[in-house]
Parts: structure tokens; C-alpha cells; sequence
């Protein structure tokens, strides 16, 4: 448990450890329970585990202390569904929820959607990969790390 003001208790040491770290352009990825995190990381990103929290949960504690990418099309995106999923019309109800976060920490610019093995690569390449409890399918999310300006630091 973090007993600092201002910190959302759910955010482990781990994971505040690994948000400090992260500079800009660094990735930090929210992967669901279906998600190989620990071969993922085998690659390289950190591995944080955070089994029992819901993927929106986490992100909307996130969101209160990270500063999201302005310098990129879309600073967040989502694995999007493969072709079967697509034709059968598969509902993805947890993005909405993963926008309403987003549209609440500022961000306006629309979830981006990646192809499932060029996630999975992009994954590889993150600072860190959060295995979360969320059990909704696509409920991975990437984060791109943006910057605080000198006039908000304090």
C-alpha cells in the first residue's frame, strides 16, 4: 500500500518505481489476463504484476500522475480485433471505457487500433507491461509517455 498524498492506493511501488523511470516516448503497456505478459517481458519490458485490478481501473490511476504523449497522433492504443472477431462483430465495450479515462485526463485524440502480432512487437519493445485482472478480450492498452513542462513542475 503507498501512504503518500495524492497517490491513488492501488498503484504499487512497483509500479510508481517503474512510472518515475519512464521518459518520454516510453511505452507502458496494460495487458488483460489472455495477454503472454511473461513472455512478452522475456524480451525485455519490466513485468509488474497487478492480478485483481480491472485494466480501468488502473488507468485511471495512472492517468493521475503520468502525462500522456501531445507529439503523436494518439498517445494510446488498443489491439485491435483479428478478421474473425471483426466479421462477427465482436463488442469491445472496455475501449469505451478506456476512452472515457483518456477524454477525462485531456486526452481528445482517438484510441489508436494495432494488429494483433504488430502489438505483441510493440509490446516487446515497451518500458514496462502491467498484467492486470481485466478479463474483458481486448482489454490491452498501450500508453505513450509524454512530458511535464519546467512551468508545471513544483
Amino acid at each position: 500500500m503507498v501512504i503518500l498524498k495524492g497517490i491513488p492506493s492501488i498503484l504499487s511501488q512497483e509500479l510508481l518505481f517503474a512510472l518515475a523511470k519512464m521518459g518520454h516516448g516510453d511505452e507502458l503497456v496494460l495487458a488483460d489476463t489472455n495477454f503472454p505478459t511473461s513472455s512478452i517481458c522475456s524480451c525485455g519490458p519490466i513485468e509488474i504484476r497487478a492480478d485483481g485490478l480491472r485494466a480501468p481501473e488502473l488507468l485511471g490511476a495512472i492517468l493521475k500522475l503520468l502525462p500522456l504523449d501531445t507529439y503523436v497522433p494518439s498517445p494510446a492504443a488498443v489491439m485491435d480485433l483479428v478478421d474473425s472477431d471483426k466479421k462477427n462483430g465482436l463488442a469491445t465495450p472496455v475501449w469505451e471505457i478506456f476512452r472515457q479515462n483518456l477524454t477525462r485526463a485531456g486526452v481528445q485524440a482517438p484510441l489508436e487500433k494495432v494488429e494483433r502480432f504488430a502489438f505483441y512487437e510493440r509490446a516487446k519493445k515497451a518500458f514496462a507491461v502491467v498484467a492486470t485482472g481485466e478479463t474483458a478480450l481486448y482489454g490491452c492498452l498501450i500508453l505513450k509517455k509524454g512530458i511535464i513542462p519546467e512551468y508545471q513542475l513544483d
